[in-house]
């Protein structure tokens, strides 16, 4: 089989997964493409990237060109003499010039089952709509937004307990063996390409920390999945008062309740808050983990024995509230501190 000149080009976690299995197959890694180091922790000190990282404990070269549009960079790339380029949530647009540099072209691992969920947060927005199942795509990389033919696929299903962590950590284990799968196919041309279907495109737009306060109007199970989706990153939250409660796992309780205020905490379970949501907050959503604001996420079992009062059966969540009047903070009398 013959061995392939690669050069990878990847940023975070997800991306060092693959880069860790290049370097552990027969194809030669001959440099590295990673982001600038960006500043990082409370003293926004320069950090390498995951990938850099990696590189550099295996004596790589690495590059960190800030665009890949100018000539000078393209050149330099051109002279590494690659066979395949292979890209991993890089996070620069590749340009034609680019994608012509290498002899097989470039390689693209992107974590959906294309074409649902082109874009940045495939991962996440999987879970969010409530799919019942993710996967890998490797695709030969065109000038369109993850619109290349498809080389490999790998499926997983999505449960009921699947968390945006659990999936990214799953499907970057499978993305790396599929990468590997795929190189050796290449190099033996025995690849075989699949354009893309025309029907079922959707897009995955980036996460945002905006999106991630909680509208208890909204039903349940599409609560549930929200919170499920944004577990570890940005974690879905509402208000308690003048705090955040953050929720990280939530699944739905079946059957419906009388009408209640959506947000309002109904009698619990000695491991779960039940909350009132949906069209007049007829359905219940119940979470298991949660982060009171100062602590550490917790089952909610040992939330409710640390911190019982804060959550008592009637408290009013997703609004900031006074829980001295009894009544949104909003409403409070002149006078009144909210």
């Amino acid at each position: 089989m013959s061995r392939l000149r690669v050069v990878f080009a990847g940023t975070p976690e997800f991306a060092a997964s693959s880069l860790a299995a290049l370097l552990e197959s027969q194809h030669e890694v001959v440099a590295v493409y990673t982001q600038p180091d960006r500043p990082a922790g409370r003293g926004r000190k320069l950090t390498p990237s995951p990938v850099k990282q990696l590189a550099l404990e295996h004596s790589l070269p690495v590059y960190q060109p800030q665009t890949l549009k100018q000539p000078e960079a393209q050149a330099e790339l051109a002279a590494l003499n690659a066979d395949i380029m292979v890209v991993v949530a890089y996070g620069l647009l590749l340009p034609q010039a680019v994608l012509d540099i290498p002899r097989l072209g470039c390689v693209n691992v992107h974590a959906s089952l294309l074409p649902r969920w082109r874009g940045a947060a495939p991962i996440q927005r999987a879970i969010e709509a409530g799919d019942s199942v993710s996967g890998v795509t490797i695709m030969q990389m065109d000038a369109g937004l993850d619109t290349g033919a498809m080389l490999t696929e790998v499926r997983t299903p999505i449960t009921g307990r699947t968390t945006g962590g659990d999936l990214h950590d799953r499907l970057a284990i499978q993305g790396a063996n599929a990468l590997i799968n795929t190189l050796d196919a290449l190099a033996t041309d025995t690849a075989q390409a699949t354009p893309q279907p025309e029907e079922g495109v959707t897009y995955a737009a980036k996460l945002s920390k905006a999106e991630a306060e909680l509208d208890f109007a909204q039903p349940a199970q599409q609560l549930a999945s929200k919170i499920r989706a944004f577990n570890p990153w940005p974690v879905a939250w509402c208000a308690l008062g003048d705090d955040r409660l953050r929720l990280l796992m939530a699944n739905v309780e079946e059957g419906k309740q009388s009408p209640c205020e959506p947000g309002t905490l109904l009698d619990h379970g000695d491991d779960h808050l039940r909350i009132a949501c949906g069209e007049n907050g007829r359905e219940v959503l119940c979470v298991t983990s949660a982060q009171l604001p100062g602590g550490k996420a917790m089952p909610v079992r040992d939330l409710l024995n640390a911190r019982h009062a804060r959550l008592a059966t009637g408290t009013r969540l997703g609004a900031r509230f006074d829980t001295r009047l009894g009544k949104p903070a909003a409403q409070a009398s002149e006078g009144e501190t909210p």
